[in-house]
């Protein structure tokens, strides 16, 4: 079901709950912080910002396969240019701006980056460096999220949806494997890699793509509608993957797929039941205005929850309203113009697009 703005529905709204896990998972620790909260936050079981990512990668997969499937549906074929100028226009510009701050900061000795931590960022590598500073650590997922907008179009150009779909099961079933391969290669060296980079994370991407090239399918499948409908099957799901996680091996084995699939059956129940108490929560005015601003706070954020900062722009509260101010300003002044700018560039560079029959699906970029 779509919002009047052509939005699936309740999107923005888990985008502010994924948004609302990372930042409290950042937040823990922080100067002024209660101490009993960080200590319920911080524990050997659950990762609360990872689940907030989590949530933000299958939605990126589910909304990225629709905005393609669509097009190729209605045209025959899929604009790669196209498809590019959209990404770049929505992603880069808030990107680098926030780059540029960090690159000037370091330059005037208020924050400490290494250039390696520069130049993953600048190549959105991040996902693969081994040591990740602070205030450009989080580009992992940005990276992660990039490396699947350059490849997954072309896959699905290429082998069109059918085929695309049984690309999509592959990777859902092999990336557990490879996540357990790595581990044992890597040996110590297995934390800087496993669970960050493409390879050992592209399930959880996998599956949103999974859910839009089957989702009808699916839903015809009354056990899977049953699930869907029940409340209680994806925090089910959820916590079972919290107790298989308490043991490594078996955790980046199957955990990470139940989790993953925990978030597709949370994704699919807010879209086609809007009215329900939780689809009306997720589309609350104010829980949609922070999903809409959620990349900005994811990009912002970073430069205020810093755990290992004395300034008093990290200390809590103050922390929080500032990441929160930083993020208006990049959104209002950097994002929003550039998605302006979209359709006359778009129209000058690449020409007018076919008339859109279906509903406009925006895709979530980043977070």
């Amino acid at each position: 079901m779509t919002r009047n703005d052509g939005r699936l529905a309740s999107l923005d709204g888990l985008r502010a709950l994924s948004i609302s896990a990372v930042l409290l998972g950042h937040l823990a620790g922080t100067r002024r912080f209660p101490a009993f909260l960080t200590s319920v936050i911080h524990n050997d079981r659950v990762d609360i910002a990872a689940i907030g990512v989590g949530v933000f990668f299958v939605i990126s997969g589910f909304l990225i396969t629709g905005l393609l499937i669509a097009e190729h549906e209605r045209s025959g074929t899929i604009s790669l240019p196209r498809f590019y100028l959209r990404r770049t226009l929505r992603i880069f510009p808030a990107y680098f701006v926030y780059l540029a701050v960090v690159a000037l900061l370091n330059a005037r000795g208020v924050v400490d980056v290494s250039r390696s931590d520069f130049v993953h960022a600048v190549t959105y590598t991040m996902n693969y460096a081994p040591h990740r500073g602070w205030q450009l650590g989080h580009f992992w997922s940005l990276a992660t999220e990039e490396q699947f907008y350059l490849l997954w179009p072309a896959v699905v150009l290429l082998a069109a949806p059918r085929r695309a779909f049984r690309v999509a099961v592959a990777v859902v079933c092999l990336a557990p494997l490879v996540r357990l391969a790595e581990a044992a290669m890597l040996g110590h060296a297995a934390g800087d890699y496993v669970g960050t980079t493409f390879e050992t994370t592209a399930d959880t991407i996998a599956i949103g793509c999974v859910l839009a090239l089957s989702r009808d399918a699916l839903w015809s499948r009354p056990r899977y509608r049953w699930a869907v409908e029940t409340p209680w099957v994806a925090p089910l799901l959820l916590v079972l993957a919290v107790l298989i996680g308490l043991r490594y091996r078996p955790g980046i084995l199957l955990g990470t797929t139940l989790a993953s699939i925990a978030f597709m059956l949370v994704i699919d129940r807010s879209v086609r039941l809007p009215k329900s108490r939780f689809g009306l929560i997720l589309n609350s005015p104010i829980l949609v205005y922070v999903g809409t601003l959620s990349y900005s706070i994811y990009l912002w954020q970073q430069l205020f929850l810093n755990r290992s900062s004395t300034s008093v722009l990290t200390m809590f509260p103050l922390n929080i309203v500032f990441a929160l101010m930083a993020a208006a300003a990049s959104y209002y002044l950097v994002e929003r113009p550039f998605l302006r700018l979209r359709p006359r560039l778009e129209a000058r560079w690449i020409g007018q697009p076919t008339p859109v029959t279906t509903p406009r699906l925006e895709p979530a970029s980043g977070t």
